[in-house]
């Protein structure tokens, strides 16, 4: 398989920057006073600094250092030492950029404050830094180009609302803004539920669309206070990741100001459906064609089967990267709507592999495991790899499942995070298109949460056996 390396990749994936973007920005919104300079580590979750007004020019002339640690920290922001990253290296800096076009206003801010995301350079601020989750889809994405392809995607995202208030230490759903109740019954598509919280959800739209993220519809979801948030599609997969980074950052700030929380939590409670992300992707030739569009007999095109048959021939070795976390291995369960095999079907809920019915010109695939705690450009970078190891090796899918998915197939899929670990290490496909680099430094940091947790005695375990063993 062809692969980048050195110095082609670097020039194959370096964005110029331009200064003048900086200048545009500050003459249009003398009001602002900061600038939020963001990066998504590796859990997906937000880090950075904020910046005076004064500081965005030298930002975008020099960009700002970093610590290349900041890929390397668990969950609970704490560095992983045996990934190299931190006092090995003398908890080093790197250089970071900013990526063009996200330059924005954050509408939420009561102090006029302004945001812009970043991404990791070497010190010679040409070479990407191998760690950085947004090179590493990038470098994914450039394969497709050299096939003459390229990836059209959306996320659709799933979140609860939750009280700020949490004297149990467990997650409750908000009092309703019209009628003071809190929410206690599973309505599906609920215009009901819509009206109680229309005015914080009508704010993400627009705080979403002030920043040009392509956020369409919301829906009502399968639990108490559980929306879904479905992103238009771009056909740059890596902006649809930096959309969907930032529509969290939305939603979770317009909560605050509704003095209500969120959470992406896979599975905050144990009686009610998980948190999902569901990814559709389809692929345009040269021409614009969508190459997963059917046969003229109405047959799936050999593209789109060998899509699916690398996707699911490869499902356990990437299975990591769409649960990510201990707690994601709680959300699979059928009465829950989670697939737990690797299956597909046209127009079925119930497989992890969809195709959707409807216009054959929009002919896609809706990827249906991944949980909303997951890094979304590792996530993005996983299916693509899959996808296209099964275009290039012209692999065939497994017969179509028709039906009740979960009814016709046991369950095989990893059930934790440590068997997944461990088919992530091992898989020759992830290796070759994630690189054994990254995964060395994603598998260390994993299993390094995935050991505190077990060293951790629960309330549980108090409860069962402090008094009666």
């Amino acid at each position: 398989m062809p692969s980048l390396t050195g110095a082609d990749t670097a020039a194959a994936i370096a964005e110029p920057v331009s200064v003048q973007e900086a200048e545009a920005f500050l003459a249009e919104h003398p009001e602002i006073h900061f600038i939020d300079l963001l990066i998504a580590d590796m859990n997906g979750i937000v880090r950075g600094k904020r910046i005076d007004r004064s500081a965005l020019l030298k930002a975008y002339e020099k960009g700002i250092a970093l610590p290349a640690s900041i890929f390397a920290l668990n969950i609970q922001g704490t560095t992983v030492e045996e990934t190299g990253l931190g006092l090995e290296i003398g908890d080093a800096d790197r250089v970071c950029l900013p990526i063009p076009g996200t330059l924005c206003v954050e509408p939420w801010q009561k102090r006029p404050t302004g945001q812009l995301l970043m991404t990791m350079y070497e010190l010679d601020r040409k070479t990407p830094f191998f760690a950085d989750p947004r090179y590493v889809l990038q470098r994914i994405v450039k394969r497709f180009s050299e096939l003459g392809l390229t990836p059209v995607s959306a996320f659709e995202l799933e979140f609860y609302l939750i009280d700020q208030e949490n004297i149990t230490g467990r997650p409750q759903p908000p009092r309703s803004p019209m009628s003071g109740k809190r929410p206690n019954s599973v309505q599906v598509y609920s215009m009901d539920d819509l009206d109680e919280y229309a005015e914080f959800l009508q704010d993400v739209i627009e705080a979403a669309h002030e920043q040009d993220i392509p956020a369409d519809a919301i829906v009502a979801e399968s639990a108490p206070g559980q929306f879904e948030v479905n992103l238009h599609h771009v056909d740059d997969p890596v902006v649809a990741c930096d959309h969907n980074v930032l529509l969290k950052r939305v939603i979770k700030n317009v909560a605050y100001d509704h003095e209500m929380d969120t959470t992406f939590m896979a599975k905050p409670y144990y009686d009610q459906a998980g948190n999902g992300m569901h990814v559709h992707i389809s692929l345009v030739d040269e021409l614009g064609v969508n190459v997963f569009a059917p046969n003229a007999d109405g047959t799936l095109s050999d593209t789109l089967r060998w899509a699916i048959g690398g996707l699911l021939q490869t499902l356990p070795e990437y299975m990591a990267f769409l649960c990510p976390n201990v707690n994601s291995y709680r959300r699979f369960s059928p009465s829950f709507f989670v697939p737990c095999a690797p299956t597909w079907g046209i127009d079925n809920r119930t497989v992890a592999v969809r195709v959707p019915g409807g216009d054959p010109e929009s002919m896609r695939i809706e990827h249906r495991l991944a949980g909303a705690d997951a890094n979304p450009y590792l996530l993005m970078a996983a299916l693509l790899s899959a996808i296209h190891y099964g275009i290039s090796n012209k692999i065939e899918p497994p017969e179509m499942t028709e039906g009740n998915a979960y009814d016709q197939h046991e369950a095989s899929l990893p059930t934790n995070l440590r068997d997944a670990l461990r088919a992530l290490e091992n898989s020759a496909v992830m290796k070759e298109y994630i690189g054994e680099e990254y995964l060395d430094v994603f598998v260390l940091c994993k299993e390094s949460e995935q050991e505190e947790f077990e060293r951790t005695i629960s309330d549980l375990e108090y409860m069962w056996y402090l008094h009666t063993v």
